[in-house]
């Protein structure tokens, strides 16, 4: 098993940001395979969003989402099924309702356990997390958006259709403008492109572009990434743009006939040069390829 540079994958309750009346994150500190972690407050019920990777981290939001419910039911969504956002719902069987797009728990049916099997071999701290972790099965599913009652204040649940993932879903709270954006958005980092060819390729750059697009027109005035730091709706624009430049450099190399490995090589040198700051550049190779069988004929 090889080492895990990175800090463990631990969520901390550490830190909470109220971000609207009765909507609080559990801020993923900027740890790799920690994602923010949303909880959603009407009179009556809470909305968790987001478990963390593995049981022993979902326990931990359990226990907080439970504190923080004060007796009010709870619920439980995913933004999509990758680990450290959907392998710890398991826990939170019998405690909360599970709700999902059709289309993520698709993906948790035919994908999890090959994604189970991968992440547990990127180090010992991860594998340690994913002890004893199961994939998840929804209580309810839906089609279309989905409106939830929390008593007093409608969460919204929508699938965005392929894009990060086959499965990718955006929860907003209408009446403080907030959007949770899973994976479709990170700050302060290259977009994770899942390509996986021939294992998974189910991640679109240009149908990614379409999406944020959307996103962008709704004006959100809180957007909680999957990781990073919460923004505004200056997020979305810069994660729209960067997937712009991307599909546009990476088709421009490619009309000339290039091979992948140089387009690549020059991309990720391009893109680092104009996002010093950012985290994770492994993630624009993977960009490329993707983007080189979008290429239209």
């Amino acid at each position: 098993m090889p080492d895990y540079p990175y800090a463990d994958p631990v969520v901390e309750l550490t830190d909470l940001q109220e971000i609207a009346r009765d909507v609080v994150v559990i801020p993923n500190r900027n740890v790799d395979l920690v994602p923010n972690i949303g909880l959603i407050g009407g009179t009556r019920a809470v909305l968790v969003v987001d478990t963390g990777l593995g049981p022993r981290n979902a326990r931990k939001v359990l226990e907080f989402a439970t504190a923080y419910a004060a007796g009010r039911r709870l619920y439980l969504t995913t933004t999509h099924f990758h680990p450290e956002h959907a392998f710890g719902a398991d826990v939170f069987a019998g405690e909360a309702t599970y709700l999902l797009n059709r289309a993520q728990a698709d993906d948790l049916t035919t994908k999890g356990e090959g994604y189970l099997a991968m992440f547990r071999q990127l180090g010992e701290p991860v594998a340690r997390e994913l002890t004893d972790a199961r994939i998840p099965a929804p209580d309810l599913t839906y089609d279309g958006t989905h409106e939830l009652d929390l008593g007093g204040r409608v969460v919204r649940l929508r699938p965005t259709g392929r894009a990060h993932s086959k499965g990718d879903q955006v929860v907003t709270v209408p009446d403080a403008a907030v959007l949770f954006t899973g994976d479709l958005a990170e700050a302060g980092q290259f977009a994770i492109f899942p390509w996986f060819p021939p294992y998974d390729v189910d991640v679109s750059g240009v149908r990614w572009i379409e999406v944020m697009n959307r996103l962008i027109e709704e004006r959100p005035r809180v957007v909680v990434p999957g990781h990073g730091d919460i923004g505004d709706a200056g997020l979305l624009t810069q994660v729209r743009d960067y997937l712009t430049e991307l599909r546009d450099e990476t088709w421009r190399r490619r009309d000339s006939s290039l091979p992948e490995a140089t387009i690549a090589a020059e991309i990720r040198d391009l893109m680092i040069r104009r996002h010093p700051d950012w985290r994770l550049p492994e993630w624009i190779e993977r960009g490329v390829g993707c983007l080189c069988t979008e290429r239209p004929a």
